[in-house]
């Protein structure tokens, strides 16, 4: 049995950007091609190892920009053979250039169910328009959906959804599931959970490049094919392979970026990657549990999240 692998990139402006005032290249530059590490970098990366990538791609900007960022995005990933499914982050239908503090409510679980339909079609003919094929996957904003979520995915004509996230509920992810639950399963549409493991007893931490060292996501992806799951799910951001500013590398993790695509591409026999648009045949129901602990483990992330952050979070 093999273990399928969803490598997902959010792929957004970052909110930082269009807060502190810059022009819309700046955004671009800085939220998608960050010192030469963003999107074309990654994209790259996955050619050269031979790895599927999900790109989750944020359209709303163009409700203050226009659709030509969301275009520029969209066709530099579908040409390069990845596939585009739908991120929405909702308070950019408030957003204004006049006025960068007016921002509205960021997480879908806080409009009714009726609204969240709304945003799903407008963002899903935004994306459209932009050159994506209709989109058959999502991920809410900051894992923000609800139940009401799955339902207007639902009703929309989606069918995947992975918002839910152990390590962001109950604040933002408001899914009905349990934290720890990481495998798929069917609800209104099929839930692929976010890949958590255990940080401490209770605690549950993103597999995540920013959030786990190489060790962990090693250990993650050996615990996963060793135990038979069903589905690990990864989780990147355009921008996350360089300092918050965008003005050089974060070496810690490029490192781990690099040490990921290694690992998936030797291990392809068991852990393959996938699109959500090949519709894999995802084993559905199992009983997967998070990584287990380790002290050792942690400890050195510790170290090396230390060394991230007061050396490659630098500015140039």
């Amino acid at each position: 049995m093999t273990t399928p692998v969803f490598i997902t990139i959010d792929t957004e402006f970052a909110e930082r950007h269009y807060a502190a005032g810059l022009d819309l290249d700046a955004i671009y530059d800085l939220s998608l091609e960050p010192a030469g590490v963003g999107l074309s970098y990654q994209l790259e990366a996955f050619a050269r190892h031979g790895l599927k990538a999900c790109f989750f791609v944020d359209p709303m900007p163009a409700m203050v920009f226009g659709l030509d960022p969301v275009r520029r995005m969209v066709e530099t990933i579908l040409d390069a053979g990845q596939e585009v499914q739908l991120h929405l982050h909702p308070s950019w239908t408030t957003a204004r250039l006049d006025d960068r503090t007016v921002r509205g409510r960021d997480l879908m679980h806080e409009y009714p169910r009726a609204e969240q339909i709304d945003l799903l079609e407008g963002a899903t003919e935004l994306l459209v328009a932009a050159g994506a094929p209709r989109p058959i996957a999502f991920r809410a904003g900051s894992y923000g959906a609800n139940d009401d979520t799955l339902a207007a995915l639902a009703m929309t004509g989606f069918l995947f959804d992975s918002s839910h996230n152990g390590a962001a509920a109950p604040v933002a992810s408001r899914i009905s599931l349990p934290p720890d639950c990481i495998a798929p399963l069917r609800d209104a549409v099929i839930e692929v959970p976010v890949t958590v493991i255990e940080d401490s007893p209770g605690s549950l931490r993103t597999f995540q490049l920013c959030a786990l060292s190489t060790g962990e996501m090693e250990a993650a992806l050996d615990h996963a094919r060793d135990e038979r799951h069903a589905a690990v799910t990864i989780v990147s951001h355009g921008f996350e392979l360089a300092n918050r500013s965008g003005t050089r590398p974060n070496g810690v993790h490029v490192r781990r970026f690099e040490a990921l695509c290694e690992r998936l591409e030797a291990d392809a026999d068991t852990l393959p990657t996938m699109h959500f648009a090949d519709r894999p045949a995802l084993a559905l129901g199992h009983n997967d549990e998070p990584l287990a602990p380790d002290t050792l483990r942690t400890r050195w992330r510790q170290a090396e999240q230390l060394w991230s952050n007061w050396v490659s979070e630098r500015a140039a």
